[in-house]
């Protein structure tokens, strides 16, 4: 847990929200404007320009202050685990949404916290079904330098 860690955890969520938001804002202006191909493109294009870099920003706000938690609780506690990811998201959620008093606290910090634990759970079950692919790792064969040594083993030979 780095301070890097933060930045590129905040760089990659505004890169996702607007990119995301992008394609969603484009397929909105598109629906919401008049006939005609020209106005659909326009007013697609308008939506993305106006709202692709606000939705971009919440997520990086999101992602920074996620980060920000869990670096926070890898240094605490000194191991990471789906605890602090779990802890991470609800203490976000809390403190994203303390402007709306604390009902509103509660339920996104229950919202974060059940969420990361969704994800924690799906990243823990993938893990177990891929290392039951492949219950043993390859068998190695002997240690060559304890090998007997060939009779065709003096390649200078034919040099």
């Amino acid at each position: 847990p780095s301070p890097w860690r933060i930045v590129d955890d905040c760089g990659g969520a505004f890169t996702m929200g607007a990119i995301g938001g992008g394609i969603f804002q484009a397929v909105k202006g598109f629906r919401n404007s008049p006939v005609g191909v020209n106005h659909r493109l326009r007013g697609s294009l308008t939506a993305i320009r106006t709202r692709a870099p606000q939705l971009g920003g919440s997520f990086a706000v999101w992602g920074g202050l996620f980060s920000m938690i869990d670096c926070s609780m890898v240094r605490m506690r000194g191991k990471e685990d789906p605890w602090n990811s779990i802890t991470s998201g609800a203490l976000t959620g809390a403190i994203l949404a303390a402007r709306n008093g604390p009902v509103a606290m509660v339920g996104s910090a229950a919202m974060g916290g059940i969420l990361l634990a969704l994800i924690e759970g799906a990243g823990i079950l993938l893990t177990r079904f891929a290392s039951t692919q492949f219950p043993n790792g390859p068998q190695l064969s002997e240690d060559p330098s304890q090998l007997q040594p060939s009779p065709f083993s003096d390649y200078r030979q034919y040099q």
